[in-house]
């Protein structure tokens, strides 16, 4: 079945509805706008706003909100617009639905699904266009999905429902109009593995969320100048699946990680010292990244494309990585 990243995300909202009458969507614009990005749209008719409920402009309350229906036994599903405006929520995030199982010695579960658009490429200037994954994947007690692919945002849902702890879902912006096919038989997702997206032997090109196809782009480039890339996804960036990324950095010998975030401290500077760690003396090469630039990300087009990633900085730097520049 072919249907877009919205359609997807729409649809397994629909159906985990349908499925559980514990779960329940809320949040800004939700029920009568259709969602700022449409994904909501037609929910609200369906199973009225006692499911769909729009909420203040104030994420602290309706996150929190989120948390104390998910520790009363109802299964939220929190919709917070972009991921900046995610930071008027860290206390609830942070200090209350990541750390109450723990502190509570697994008397308390906070099964609360957060889902938020992130990224850049849409124009949207500095306090709507940031990657800020990196900063919530250096929480214990929350799990960090970024589905790239249609198929991902179709299928990660549901299984982010029935975990205790809670699941952050990141939606890159400038996927929602994306394309795909989704496989009717597989529809539940993998929520702790990596993928290969494609095979290589040369270079491992590690990335996630947006940037997965702009990574797969410079692999084809690659590939015409007789460079076989091969790319990981990885899907879940919190826990991140180390096994997958080494047998590849194994095989290949050669790593060049791709992260729309900025590159200091950010979650491919980890990537990288496990690499260093656990991989040191099956490399031929230093590893190396390819991420913002370290400013905010600016408004005017040809301003915004400079400061992201792009693939040619990446056909780059895997050259050089082989020392083929």
């Amino acid at each position: 079945m072919n249907m877009t990243y919205r359609e997807a995300v729409r649809t397994a909202l629909r159906e985990a509805l349908e499925r559980d009458p514990r779960v329940f969507l809320m949040g800004e614009d939700v029920g009568k706008y259709g969602g700022s990005y449409a994904v909501t749209l037609g929910l609200l008719e369906q199973f009225g706003p006692d499911r769909i409920r729009d909420t203040p402009l104030s994420e602290l309350a309706f996150v929190g909100c989120g948390v104390g229906a998910a520790l009363g036994g109802m299964r939220p599903i929190v919709e917070v617009m972009t991921v900046n405006f995610s930071l008027l929520a860290l206390d609830q995030i942070i200090n209350n639905a990541a750390l109450l199982r723990h502190m509570s010695g697994g008397q308390l579960s906070v099964p609360l699904v957060i889902r938020m658009a992130t990224g850049a490429g849409r124009q949207l200037a500095a306090q709507h266009s940031h990657s800020l994954e990196g900063w919530y994947a250096h929480i214990p007690g929350i799990r960090i999905l970024a589905p790239a692919t249609v198929q991902d945002a179709r299928g990660m849902l549901w299984p982010a429902l029935q975990d205790l702890n809670p699941v952050l879902i990141f939606e890159h912006v400038l996927l929602y109009n994306m394309e795909g096919e989704v496989d009717e038989s597989a529809l539940a997702t993998d929520i702790n593995r990596a993928r290969v997206q494609r095979e290589g032997k040369d270079v491992t090109l590690i990335t996630y969320g947006g940037m997965l196809w702009k990574t797969l782009a410079a692999a084809q480039q690659l590939a015409q100048e007789g460079i076989f890339a091969e790319v990981i996804d990885l899907r879940v960036l919190r826990p991140l699946d180390d096994a997958t990324i080494f047998e590849s950095v194994r095989k290949c010998r050669h790593a060049v990680i791709i992260d729309e975030g900025w590159r200091s401290g950010s979650l491919s500077a980890e990537i990288s010292a496990r690499i260093m760690e656990q991989a040191f003396y099956e490399l031929d090469a230093p590893v190396s990244r390819v991420c913002s630039a370290e400013v905010p990300i600016p408004y005017p087009k040809h301003l915004e494309e400079a400061a992201l990633p792009q693939a040619a900085q990446i056909v780059a730097t895997a050259k050089a990585v082989l020392g083929r520049s």
